[in-house]
């Protein structure tokens, strides 16, 4: 089956571009997750806060703010 799927090289740019930003907007979200879960777990006391609750809220509404343009392509925001 993964045989059947065109190279990396084969794509169109648009293609290539199209699925790197799913990938991007992919992997951010994931980060988001994974700090709020992290946060929530020093809250709860699971994890020693060392301070980082706070810290790793602020990390992910960044990531959610540089993530709402699409990952636009530099030169083309």
């Amino acid at each position: 089956m993964l045989s059947q799927l065109p190279d990396w090289h084969q794509l169109s740019d648009e293609a290539q571009l199209a699925l790197a930003r799913a990938a991007l907007v992919q992997s951010a979200e994931t980060l988001v997750l994974q700090a709020e879960a992290l946060a929530r777990e020093m809250e709860a006391g699971c994890i020693r806060d060392r301070g980082g609750p706070d810290a790793l809220r602020l990390f992910a509404a960044m990531v959610r703010i540089n993530g709402q343009d699409g990952f636009a392509t530099a030169g083309n925001a």
